[in-house]
């Protein structure tokens, strides 16, 4: 099981009005595979009530190689590769019908107890995931993204019910939503954003009102997301 493959096909919520699959749709079809691998694995959303254990996201980074449209047909692997101390890293690779490599990422994600909070993991939970050492991007490490020095407030967003996910957070693939929404509507119009990282910092929680801030530093556009009174950082989207 060191390397798990799925095939999915997309429909008209996973595309855009050029009928490509979406960024968005994308990582949930990410999210999808590592759930079916951990469902396996025993460490799956079947298995909280039992183990009181859920993955949480901390990191992604995304390269898309090239734009998948409706109709291809998604294959995608994932594998574990390797953990340090309480976070574990996973891989996927996407590949069209035509067995072209479409897109690649890398993740990094914390295990925690609902009741006790964040886990070490055990060798034998390494283990039922049967750890392959290939690595999509060879030279990238995961690092804490500092705040821009100078940022622009562009609007402010209350966290609302359809938000939130199976930890009781809002849901990982919301702050992108609102990264998109960040951006100047040139930039939003005219970028296809292949290349994609977001660091996840604090959860967020219903009700939760949220800063979103824009910046830009050469082809990057970097959106921060913070809590209203600014004390405390949730997320940093960097899109180029």
């Amino acid at each position: 099981m060191a390397i798990f493959e799925h095939t999915f096909d997309f429909s008209i919520r996973d595309i855009n009005a050029k009928t490509e699959l979406t960024n968005k749709a994308m990582l949930g079809f990410f999210e999808d595979i590592g759930g079916y691998q951990s469902d396996i694995a025993g460490y799956g959303l079947k298995d909280i009530e039992t183990t009181k254990l859920s993955w949480v996201l901390l990191h992604w980074k995304i390269k898309v190689l090239k734009r998948m449209k409706y109709g291809d047909s998604i294959h995608i692997q994932t594998w574990s590769r390797g953990s340090k101390r309480a976070c574990c890293y996973r891989d996927y690779e996407i590949y069209n019908q035509h067995n072209q490599l479409c897109a690649i990422a890398t993740s990094k994600w914390a295990l925690i107890h609902l009741e006790k909070g964040l886990m070490r993991l055990t060798d034998e939970l390494v283990e039922k995931y049967q750890t392959e050492p290939k690595q999509v991007f060879s030279s990238f490490d995961f690092e804490k993204i500092k705040e821009p020095e100078t940022s622009q407030l562009t609007f402010e967003y209350q966290v609302q019910r359809r938000d939130i996910d199976i930890n009781q957070h809002m849901h990982n693939l919301c702050y992108l939503d609102l990264a998109y929404e960040a951006l100047p509507n040139e930039v939003y119009e005219t970028t296809s954003f292949d290349n994609i990282e977001i660091m996840y910092k604090s959860g967020a929680f219903l009700g939760d009102t949220l800063s979103c801030f824009y910046s830009k530093q050469e082809d990057k556009h970097i959106i921060t997301i913070k809590s209203q009174d600014n004390t405390t950082l949730h997320a940093i989207v960097i899109l180029s």
